[in-house]
């Protein structure tokens, strides 16, 4: 069975003391194993990177971004390959798994401006004869650990940009489908990246927790669920990293009496069952005002739901695959159940499709629950599983009070065509991404991407200029040179122009 290895200094490492099985989540079947990191390769890693950062960070940003469009120039050539990785380990279908290295491209675009993002800015003659200026200076080695639902899009968010900015980076991707992070390493060396810059090392808490105590990695980037981003922020920051914690979500969209409910129904519909539900972005809760907008949107919606078609990978005509693993299935399964003993009505129940010739996939249909009330446990927690709840509130203030009061602030949006409303919901909900008659207001790669509340730990978000932020230190330097022959004497106050 073949062993899905580490990528060290330039080079496939296969050998381990430790495998894990990677299942094909449309068949149930193990498809191969993934090597797992001891403490000592976690630490291989970490010193290459080392080792390869002096002559990176000295090398031109102009000549970094060259490496950068090459990458770019080489995920598109491999798009297929790569889909078909994201397909067998994750599950996803062709058309989705296209998605997101489509809106990974778009971040190694926006790390391909590194000569402008980096150039700082410069005053003259800030007082008599002296100038003074801010450069944009890499940290050191840096790491990502990047989560399972989207093996190539998370870590492009990442360490593009890291490199580009003139650090080294050692990403630890799922350990669930983590063949595309090895492809992607592979191409960035074909791109002419020198061997250490990027390593990729698999493995589990073991690895994690090396690296976020290792002394030589300066920063961490995270994204995955919030208890784990908890433990990441905290171990990372009491080590002295800078880090940022992408967490989970809880994300709601209000729908207004006045709304196209056609429109609202057929963006729900995506943005709730799409890629079975496995996004952190996923609107998974639909606060309807006023029970006769919650009565349409729901006959709407079960309508629309009869055509969902979940099933593999290999049928580029499904709308969604299975969830990551049998046990991950079994949770979203046990969400669903404890709605209905808690009060909540199943209107459309996806619990054990019937998925001809994949009778042993993970596999959960699009779920609809209605008159769900908070304190119920599916609508507390988040279920990463294609599962949509509907919520009735008799106001607009009732609905934004929900969605103000909740732990999780990550992406949220409203759909209306009252435009004083819009600007209301906007100006007063305290999520950190919010749209407007927009289902997924996931921003594009020249801004970035963070929520509020436990949905991110750090003051900085990723990729976009946060990320240009994470991952340098600003340096301002004041210089001047004074006239020849001139002395002058000491100067007791504080300067000034």
């Amino acid at each position: 069975m073949n062993t899905v290895g580490h990528f060290i200094n330039g080079q496939v490492i296969e050998t381990a003391e430790r495998t894990q099985d990677v299942f094909n989540p449309a068949t149930g079947e193990i498809s191969k194993q993934v090597a797992i990191a001891a403490k000592n390769t976690v630490e291989e890693a970490i010193a290459a990177a080392q080792v390869a950062y002096p002559e990176w960070r000295n090398t031109p940003p102009a000549k970094r971004a060259k490496v950068m469009f090459k990458f770019k120039h080489l995920l598109e050539e491999n798009a297929d390959k790569i889909c078909a990785l994201i397909g067998e380990e994750h599950g996803k279908i062709p058309h989705d798994a296209m998605g997101e290295l489509t809106r990974g491209i778009e971040n190694v675009e926006f790390a391909c401006s590194a000569p402008q993002m980096l150039k700082g800015e410069h005053s003259r003659n800030v007082g008599p004869n002296i100038d003074s200026w801010s450069e944009m200076q890499p940290l050191g080695v840096v790491a990502g650990i990047t989560p399972f639902n989207f093996p190539a899009m998370v870590p492009l968010w990442m360490f593009p940009l890291a490199i580009v900015c003139g650090n080294t980076f050692v990403l630890k991707p799922s350990e669930r489908d983590p063949s595309c992070a090895l492809l992607l390493a592979q191409l960035m060396q074909e791109a002419g990246l020198p061997d250490g810059v990027l390593n990729v090392v698999n493995g589990d808490k073991v690895a994690v927790d090396t690296l976020l105590t290792a002394p030589d990695v300066k920063a961490v980037s995270f994204v995955g669920s919030t208890p784990i981003a908890e433990y990441v922020y905290a171990t990372a920051t009491a080590h002295g990293k800078r880090c940022q914690a992408l967490g989970g979500a809880k994300n709601h969209a209000i729908i207004m009496p006045d709304a196209d409910m056609d429109n609202a129904v057929a963006a729900l519909t995506g943005a709730a069952f799409g890629s079975s539900g496995e996004r952190c972005m996923a609107l998974s809760v639909a606060v309807c005002v006023g029970d006769e907008a919650a009565d349409t949107f729901i006959e709407k919606m079960s309508g629309a739901m009869q055509s969902l078609k979940v099933g593999a990978y290999t049928d580029s005509s499904n709308d969604f695959g299975p969830v990551i693993t049998e046990a991950h299935k079994q949770k979203v399964n046990g969400y669903i159940s404890s709605a209905e003993q808690q009060g909540a009505t199943i209107v459309v129940d996806g619990r054990n499709p019937d998925v001809a010739g994949f009778e042993n996939g993970f596999y959960v249909g699009g779920t609809l629950i209605d008159k769900v009330q908070p304190g119920m446990t599916c609508y507390e927690e988040e279920i990463f599983g294609p599962v949509l709840l509907v919520v009735r509130a008799e106001s607009m203030e009732q609905a934004m009070q929900m969605i103000n009061e909740h732990e999780y602030g990550n992406g949220t949006c409203i759909f209306t065509r009252d435009g004083e409303a819009a600007r209301y919901f906007s100006d007063n909900i305290l999520v950190g991404m919010v749209g407007i008659n927009v289902p997924l207001p996931v921003p594009v790669a020249y801004h970035s991407f963070g929520g509020w509340k436990r949905s991110l730990f750090g003051s900085l978000g990723t990729y976009g200029p946060d990320g240009v932020r994470f991952y340098t230190n600003r340096k301002t330097i004041t210089q001047r040179w004074p006239s020849s022959g001139v002395r002058e004497g000491a100067q007791f106050s504080f300067p000034s122009h």
